[in-house]
């Protein structure tokens, strides 16, 4: 992060990004949100004391004087058919605005089906389903900010966002959670304070252009994690459901969720970075989750770590 608090104006501030508004706070920062509606603001504003919001629907843009002192730009707004809906009303501010960082929230599903095999952020990315061909145009939308303004935009590559109030201990007690099980198909996952971990460290050191996986250490498949809640939670584990008996009775965005199967690589994080994730496996990051929710240690993000001042594996 910057040697003095900056001012991060959000647009779109989500379960990932709010919890990175809680951190960046509690360090001194400025923060301004956006959420689609008024209501929305008002709700964020009085659960986060100091956060100060406007609202965006990606149709009407800001004011003007929504850009004035800020020092850093992350948009986690999803494209639809027609484009980023950021870039659509706000690209020549962004592109002209003297700004330190800009971050874009963009996910791992961009490569495709690797069938099973290890990808990096060198890896050519081929979009399978609609939603990610929109992503890999947003990508370029966004990169297009750098190569023909000199903006300093990252694209940051998130796996699968697990955290409080977000986890599959949510879904084993509403009732929802299925071990379904599809023997060597793994899925990548990041928790939600090693998002904000990243983007704190990528502000600290920025690298217009660059492109950062977000996942974790070890890609694993959704029943071993189900497996390992109950555990925590000392209750048995759910019966298997052999996806092949499952998939005709599964919704067509449940089935997008399979269709794809791929390791993501995170070596970048340390490479570029020099980060040691906070919670570099599911189990790490569930038995802090569980921490939480018993009240063993406060609510919200834990403090950041300051990037280099890692040791070496």
């Amino acid at each position: 992060m910057a040697d003095t608090p900056g001012y991060l104006l959000c647009f779109g501030l989500g379960y990932a990004a709010t919890r990175l508004a809680r951190g960046l706070l509690r360090d001194g920062w400025r923060v301004l949100g956006t959420a689609r509606t008024p209501s929305r603001c008002e709700a964020l504003q009085d659960a986060i004391p100091g956060l100060a919001m406007v609202p965006f629907d990606g149709v009407t843009p800001l004011d003007p004087a929504a850009f004035a002192g800020v020092t850093h730009v992350l948009s986690s707004i999803p494209p639809d058919a027609d484009g980023d809906p950021v870039l659509r009303q706000h690209d020549h501010d962004l592109a002209t605005a003297p700004l330190s960082w800009i971050g874009y929230f963009s996910t791992t599903g961009v490569y495709g089906d690797s069938g099973g095999g290890w990808v990096d952020e060198g890896t050519p990315v081929r979009p399978t389903q609609e939603r990610t061909r929109w992503r890999v145009a947003a990508e370029e939308a966004w990169f297009g900010l750098w190569r023909d303004h000199d903006a300093p935009v990252h694209v940051l590559r998130l796996g699968g966002i697990y955290g409080p109030g977000r986890s599959v201990f949510d879904q084993i007690r509403a009732g929802t959670a299925r071990r379904i099980g599809r023997p060597g198909h793994v899925f990548s996952r990041i928790h939600v304070d090693d998002i904000g971990l990243v983007v704190a460290a990528s502000m600290h050191d920025p690298d217009p252009g660059a492109i950062y996986n977000l996942c974790d250490d070890e890609p694993a498949e959704p029943a071993e994690v189900l497996d390992y809640a109950c555990a925590l939670m000392g209750r048995p584990p759910f019966p298997n459901e052999p996806f092949e008996r499952v998939a005709p009775t599964l919704s067509p965005m449940a089935l997008s969720f399979w269709a794809d199967h791929r390791r993501v690589q995170n070596e970048r994080l340390w490479d570029d970075l020099r980060l040691r994730l906070l919670y570099p496996t599911f189990r790490q990051g569930l038995e802090a989750i569980r921490r939480e929710e018993q009240g063993l240690v406060p609510p919200g993000p834990p403090p950041r770590r300051k990037p280099g001042c890692h040791d070496d594996p």
